[in-house]
């Protein structure tokens, strides 16, 4: 795995530019937390450009089955609204998937909180409805993705307590613009800690994207694999984690709903 250290002082290499924009913010609002179970209730993906413009494109999906009271408890989306107001999820997940692909092929970086949530849920969705999944529209691996989740797991692993993005905006002192999980003031919020992520340590900004991306990787599988360790010395019996990032290629093409 790629250290910190190993990634050089800022000095030791050229600015690339890639942290002055564009940069692509992606999240999603779901029916719950098992990427191959759940579904998509709302989505946003924001392109922030180099000059600050921020472009904003919001989803509201009817996800085709109730929405758990503890869901909508955290992101305020009753199943009554989502039948009422969501988009067939087809239509929606294409143009997702569409706009997000666009962009990474053009060499815009992905910036999303916990990456390998969203980005595996999104796949296995596309593949639940017959649409190609987004590896099979790049025909690659999505890359680069930034996850702030995973820089902070990484550059600052000995700070204690909950690494949720409230969490983060409370440390970076990022008040944001509205209410967290709602998935466009979430997204807004994950570009504001890396912004910030980015002057707490501003190596990252002098080192290459590929070499940022594989970084993270290694420092997933890494944390996964500490994370495994203890659950399987724990009595609990909680099953492991995937050590695969930025998503967990879990996507199964499956016929129905």
């Amino acid at each position: 795995m790629t250290t910190y250290a190993e990634l050089g002082a800022p000095q030791a290499a050229p600015d690339p530019g890639w942290s002055r924009g564009p940069l692509l913010g992606f999240d999603t609002e779901t029916t719950g937390l098992d990427v191959e179970a759940d579904r998509i209730v709302s989505a946003a993906l924001v392109l922030r450009g180099p000059d600050g413009s921020r472009s904003v494109r919001t989803w509201l999906l009817d996800p085709g089955v109730e929405i758990p009271a503890e869901a909508t408890a955290i992101h305020g989306i009753t199943t009554a609204e989502a039948r009422a107001h969501g988009r067939d999820p087809v239509g929606a997940l294409e143009e997702i998937a569409a706009i997000l692909v666009h962009h990474v092929r053009d060499g815009v970086p992905l910036v999303a909180y916990n990456a390998s949530f969203d980005l595996s849920l999104l796949d296995v969705e596309l593949a639940r409805h017959g649409l190609p999944t987004l590896p099979e529209r790049l025909g690659r691996p999505v890359a680069p993705v930034l996850d702030p989740l995973v820089l902070d797991r990484w550059l600052d692993r000995a700070r204690e307590g909950k690494r949720r993005l409230g969490d983060l905006c409370a440390l970076y002192g990022i008040e944001g613009d509205g209410e967290l999980h709602r998935a466009d003031v979430d997204v807004l919020a994950t570009l504001d800690v890396l912004d910030a992520q980015l002057v707490a340590h501003p190596r990252l900004r002098s080192t290459a994207l590929d070499a940022l991306h594989a970084a993270q990787a290694g420092a997933h599988r890494a944390w996964a694999e500490r994370v495994n360790a203890e659950r399987a010395a724990s009595p609990e019996g909680r099953p492991p984690t995937s050590t695969a990032w930025p998503a967990t290629g879990h996507a199964v093409r499956a016929t129905g709903s």
